[in-house]
């Protein structure tokens, strides 16, 4: 799905049955008690939280997690960021369908600093596409953005991880991209202790690694 060639109708059945796969997984889950805790907090200031998801493709995560801060009642504006004009433009349709409040902005998080800023900064399922110096990058550039805190989920590297994924993209899709890429990013993602070490690389000392199911891991670090 990283081909800048990709065919848009195959990139779209792609993305439609990655949204299957994290909504069966409910990775969406993974990273929301921790925004709700912030949004808490910052909404009792007398603003919303302004969370800044990188790599957000379609935008299904920070629409699931929009769905529940209605229903705690709490306020969430989302910057939502990508280096596919594409995926944003999906993105976008989505939030607006689900009136989300959100702003789509084309950056790469790899290559630059990103050009904005807010109170969290987010990630979820993109690391495994990139390699340590990379991963890296992308990190100390979120905790640059961020003023609170970084929050990041991810594909853990194990054999039960791999056997989940060639099991769920064949179940929930027919899209041989997806099929491909969901076996290709297990093998790439990194361990807890990886990703622990490269955060600390980053300048995110302190951060905390967790294990998450299905075979993933969540990472936080909060601004001393």
């Amino acid at each position: 799905m990283d081909d800048p060639g990709l065919d848009g109708a195959a990139h779209d059945r792609a993305l439609a049955g990655l949204m299957r796969l994290n909504a069966w997984s409910r990775s969406h889950r993974l990273l929301w008690r921790g925004i709700a805790a912030h949004a808490r907090e910052v909404n009792r200031a007398g603003r919303a939280l302004r969370v800044v998801d990188v790599a957000t493709g379609a935008g299904d995560a920070p629409i699931a997690m929009s769905a529940w801060a209605r229903r705690e009642g709490l306020r969430i504006e989302w910057v939502l960021c990508d280096r596919s004009g594409h995926a944003l433009e999906i993105a976008a349709a989505a939030a607006r369908a689900a009136d989300v409040a959100a702003t789509t902005l084309e950056a790469d998080a790899v290559a630059a600093p990103l050009p904005c800023e807010g109170d969290v900064a987010t990630c979820s399922l993109f690391l495994h596409h990139c390699d340590p110096a990379d991963a890296t990058r992308v990190l100390g550039h979120m905790a640059a953005a961020a003023s609170r805190a970084v929050g990041v989920t991810d594909l853990d590297r194990t054999r039960g991880g791999l056997l989940l994924a060639w099991l769920g993209s064949r179940a929930l899709s027919r899209s041989p991209i997806v099929h491909h890429d969901a076996t290709a990013s297990v093998r790439a993602a990194f361990t807890r202790s990886e990703i622990a070490s490269l955060a600390r690389d980053a300048g995110l000392h302190g951060v905390e690694v967790r294990a998450a199911w299905p075979a993933r891991w969540t990472l936080w670090w909060r601004r001393a």
